[in-house]
């Protein structure tokens, strides 16, 4: 049963002083920095003993953000007991199918009183997403999701940021909107934590198709289809899955999806980019060194649907491209020939 209802936790932003930031990724180190700037300790944990090492004598990560000094407030460990030392919030800040593992090892000594942050988007190999992982996981402990068109690297930039927190705990989004709010980052909050999760993981899909699209030459009402036409099968896959529809209009949705299908900085739009320009996956996932959760996702969300009877064209087309060999411009033929024709579905 989705979502499952927490008592109202009662710690308040004067309460935290310390804060654990679990992920030394590029996200991870900008959320410590964040939080750092606004006067709280953080723990930075990364989970190689080299990397927490360097980033912590050097002050700097400079596999992700290489002119990006850490605040004075951080100290990374690769040690998860020191990373929770008289910590009162936590950030998961690493790729979803890390999530179990984490969890399993954070258990015996995370409180039920510490409240969750997730920050990856998409779903694990069981179709799971991030918070319904750590509700299997750490089923005491009131977790929230941090989403939005947060792209790292202009966070870093200083470039002015929204992001949403979404759950059903007021208090929880509260704390955490206090926690991370500054002059650069703006934070809404929403109930509709679910949908906020399943638009985070959705966009991806459709940051590769149009990267793919980018790498055609196409021009801007081919861009535009491709946007809108994700919007509605969006939209529509949340609606199956008994989401708001309403939350796709807002940061989770749109605000994520635009900006994902819009930067270089994507990394899913510069997967997509790739296979356009005649790249295999493989090579294209290599090309970026990073994860691009837009991949598994497509094969997870496209079983799902069928099994569902969800329509979803750009999705299969999608499928077809990086899975079943199909060659784009016949796949994106057959696609145009679809006798579905109808724009906004009221209902």
């Amino acid at each position: 049963m989705w979502p499952v209802k927490y008592s109202e936790v009662c710690l308040k932003i004067s309460d935290v002083s310390n804060v654990a930031v679990f992920g030394c990724g590029s996200f991870g180190t900008v959320v410590a920095n964040l939080i750092a700037s606004n006067g709280l300790r953080v723990n930075l944990w990364a989970r190689s003993h080299d990397t927490a090492l360097s980033v912590q004598n050097d002050r700097i990560n400079t596999r992700y953000h290489p002119k990006y000094e850490l605040h004075k407030n951080i100290t990374v460990t690769n040690d998860l007991k020191a990373a929770m030392t008289n910590t009162q919030l936590v950030f998961f800040a690493v790729p979803i199918n890390a999530y179990s593992e984490l969890a399993h090892n954070l258990k015996p000594i995370l409180t039920s009183d510490i409240p969750i942050v997730s920050t990856a988007k998409g779903f694990d190999e069981r179709f799971l997403l991030p918070s319904q992982v750590l509700k299997e996981k750490l089923p005491d402990n009131p977790n929230c999701t941090m989403s939005g068109p947060n792209i790292a690297a202009e966070i870093v930039s200083g470039d002015i940021t929204a992001t949403v927190v979404a759950s059903e705990c007021n208090a929880v989004r509260s704390l955490v909107r206090e926690v991370l709010s500054s002059d650069i980052l703006r934070v809404y909050e929403n109930t509709d934590q679910f949908g906020v999760e399943l638009a985070g993981a959705l966009k991806n899909i459709y940051a590769i198709v149009s990267g793919m699209t980018e790498a055609s030459g196409a021009g801007q009402n081919t861009k535009s289809l491709i946007f809108t036409r994700g919007v509605a099968e969006m939209n529509r896959f949340c609606k199956e899955m008994g989401a708001n529809p309403m939350t796709m209009m807002g940061l989770g949705g749109i605000g994520d999806l635009f900006v994902t299908c819009t930067s270089p900085l994507s990394r899913n739009y510069r997967v997509g980019i790739e296979v356009g320009r005649g790249a295999t996956l493989d090579d294209a996932l290599s090309s970026i060194g990073q994860v691009a959760e837009g991949v598994n996702t497509t094969k997870l969300v496209k079983a799902h649907a069928d099994s569902m009877g969800i329509y979803m064209p750009l999705l299969s087309s999608l499928h077809a491209i990086l899975f079943e060999g199909c060659p784009i411009r016949e796949t994106v033929r057959k696609m145009m020939l679809s006798t579905h024709n109808v724009d906004v579905e009221m209902e």
